[in-house]
């Protein structure tokens, strides 16, 4: 099969033949009908998070189910799915609680390590990273990772609700618990901010105030339902969010992964409320706060957020029927659907701030 490999920390994917197995045990084997280009994807590309290489990402994950394994309970040849980065045993204290993105032994979705790799390529091992591997023609992937979903969702806007979904609109369903009335910032409104900002709007808050440094998302940003745009490179955008509410929100969501907006979303923040981290940082980044002025005298919660504290299994049907009901927009999250030889090209415009999502859905 045809798959995008990267072969070295560089930023750039190389289109190769790739050999990958039969399903064993409680694998499921999807035809891949489309992988979002997430912007995380991109950074385990370019920078050095300790994946072996040669390795095949994508964890956006889109298709139909071609075979499982033996093992396998939940799924039928034909199934329409979607797969997401979390993995799960089912067995440890967090699984068995409900906790299901907090996994002791995620390990255990995947192969022990041996001569018989999911994905192989001129004699030796390719990784697949986070069990999914979706930009290729098809994905050997444990169950746990996977979730039926009804077959009028077209592939293209059910791939996004694997990560970009479950992490923007969970953060703010699942882990702030944003109650109607309340205020919220967005800092970066690329896919996943532009989730926070319709989870939000779900949510019921009263002020939803996108902030980003490319002007050209203020129309994307209020289609889906901030009520305020900032744009960064125009004015001091702690300032500007204090002023509009009067001290603060009372949910501050950071979507980039970088030391500075992480820095100004905690100052966004009014006192006695929180900041969550959704964004992915280059590894070593570090986050300085003063403890009294911030978390003493302010009051103030920082918490990391792992893919919007999300039990798949529960939350991506959920979201799939909000966008059937017409209550949640996928489509507008699409910016354009590609080949799979094309995925350079995206990623330069992902990272220009050009797109919010492509999506591959030829291979």
């Amino acid at each position: 099969m045809k798959a995008a490999v990267l072969n070295r920390i560089s930023g750039g994917f190389e289109i190769e033949d790739v050999e990958i197995d039969a399903p064993r045990g409680r694998e499921v084997l999807v035809a891949v009908r489309a992988a979002g280009l997430c912007h995380s994807d991109l950074h385990l590309a370019q920078s050095d998070y300790g994946i072996p290489l040669p390795a095949v990402l994508g964890h956006e994950l889109a298709g139909v189910v071609e075979g499982i394994g033996p093992d396998v309970s939940e799924f039928a040849v034909g199934d329409h799915v979607v797969g997401s980065l979390i993995q799960f045993c089912g067995h440890c204290f967090p699984c068995i609680v409900g906790n299901t993105w907090q996994c002791d032994h995620p390990e255990k979705t995947l192969r022990a390590t041996g001569p018989h790799s999911r994905l192989n390529a001129r004699g030796h091992a390719v990784t697949q990273v986070f069990g999914m591997g979706a930009f290729a023609e098809q994905s050997l992937v444990h169950e746990n990772q996977l979730v039926r979903i009804p077959k009028d969702v077209p592939f293209a806007q059910a791939s996004v609700l694997g990560c970009g979904t479950v992490t923007g609109i969970g953060a703010v369903f699942n882990t702030a618990r944003v109650r109607p009335g309340e205020t919220v910032a967005v800092v970066g409104v690329g896919g996943v901010g532009l989730n926070v900002v319709a989870g939000a709007r779900l949510a019921g808050a009263k002020r939803i105030i996108a902030v980003d440094n490319q002007p050209k998302k203020e129309a994307l940003a209020r289609s889906f339902g901030a009520t305020d745009f900032v744009d960064a490179r125009q004015c001091d955008s702690v300032d500007a969010v204090i002023s509009a509410t009067s001290g603060g929100v009372d949910h501050t969501f950071e979507a980039i992964g970088l030391k500075q907006t992480m820095q100004q979303a905690v100052r966004m923040t009014r006192k006695g409320g929180a900041m969550y981290v959704i964004g992915l940082p280059k590894p070593g980044t570090e986050l300085s706060v003063e403890v009294h002025p911030e978390l003493i005298r302010r009051q103030i919660t920082i918490r990391g957020v792992f893919m919007g504290s999300t039990n798949i299994k529960h939350d991506i049907p959920m979201y799939a029927e909000f966008y059937r009901q017409g209550r949640l927009d996928l489509d507008r999250l699409i910016s354009r659907e590609i080949n799979l030889r094309e995925i350079n090209d995206a990623y330069r415009a992902l990272e220009s701030g050009e797109l919010a999502r492509s999506v591959i859905t030829s291979f």
